[in-house]
């Protein structure tokens, strides 16, 4: 049975319900600062279907209460346990569980098979670097050599997969949404992002703080939400000359060919007017603030999605 338990070890408890792997990480940080054993559990390979994607963790301590998920919630418990034999041993493993696992009593509902990584940690200074690097927004990664039994700080790969004999997991910074705008659509877009739980920048053209180019990043996007095609140049202009993986701005078709006419006139190619999702979000004509709120941070988490698992 796979997690065998006896008296001598805990049973394991979720401490915290999140999938959001800075919080694992950091998780998994505090409980190796506090001189309780830890072990990082990486998923670093998928057969057919799987509701994680690689490099998702959790992290689980030697007192038994773990957090983050490597499957769909069905699986945690009995992995936090095979981590716990692990750390009490000293030594890392690899765990297959589905199709093909020794564990004929673990089967994965949504079929195929899933390895798991299982490391235990004995620094923190890997973990340290990644969170230093996403608090200063920056992208980061972790390198994993199972026959060494090293993580490392790796800088920020492209993907996480095999690469040789090690393992990269990247990490991006939490994705940022800049709502420029001073309208109703504003506040309830306000309240649902920060809901969700984004990193939310707010800018009211009415206010003193304007945009600018150090507001966006590769992992951040922006809403603007003006009803005023001129008041809203200044803020594509910065938007469009940026790296933000999404841009949108409110208004119907009619508004947008104006907005393209006078971006045109200033100088964008078609190429860069062509960034800017408009009319914004994912439902057509949504008409009450609330369904364009739901409609704006859908289609820019679609968005993020496409650009990357992590």
């Amino acid at each position: 049975m796979l997690g065998r338990l006896n008296d001598e070890l805990p049973v394991p408890k979720p401490a915290v319900l999140t999938d959001d792997a800075e919080e694992v990480l950091a998780f998994a940080r505090d409980a190796l600062h506090s001189g309780t054993g830890c072990a990082l559990v990486t998923l670093v390979q998928i057969t057919g279907g799987a509701s994680r994607s690689l490099g998702s963790h959790m992290a689980v301590r030697e007192d038994g209460l773990f957090c983050g998920f490597v499957s769909g919630g069905c699986v945690e418990a009995a992995v936090a346990a095979e981590a716990i034999e692990a750390i009490r041993a000293g030594s890392d493993r690899m765990l297959v569980l589905g199709q093909g696992s020794k564990f004929f009593d673990i089967v994965l509902p949504c079929g195929g098979a899933i390895t798991l990584a299982i490391h235990v940690l004995d620094r923190s200074e890997p973990l340290e670097a990644v969170l230093a690097a996403l608090a200063s927004r920056k992208r980061a990664g972790l390198q994993y050599e199972p026959e060494a039994r090293s993580l490392v700080f790796h800088g920020a790969p492209a993907a996480a997969g095999w690469a040789r004999d090690s393992f990269l997991t990247r990490y991006r910074p939490a994705t940022r949404i800049v709502l420029c705008g001073r309208s109703i659509e504003l506040k309830s877009t306000i309240r649902l992002a920060e809901a969700v739980g984004y990193n939310v920048v707010v800018l009211d053209w009415g206010g003193a703080e304007v945009l600018r180019p150090e507001h966006l990043d590769e992992d951040s996007a922006i809403a603007i939400l003006h009803h005023d095609v001129e008041r809203e140049m200044a803020s594509l202009e910065i938007a469009l000359a940026s790296r933000a993986f999404y841009i949108g701005a409110l208004g119907s078709e009619g508004t947008h060919r104006r907005r393209c006419d006078e971006l045109r006139r200033r100088g964008f190619s078609d190429v860069s007017i062509a960034r800017i999702k408009a009319p914004i979000g994912i439902f057509p004509k949504a008409r009450d603030t609330k369904s364009l709120a739901l409609s704006i941070l859908a289609d820019i988490a679609s968005r993020r999605m496409e650009t990357g698992d992590q």
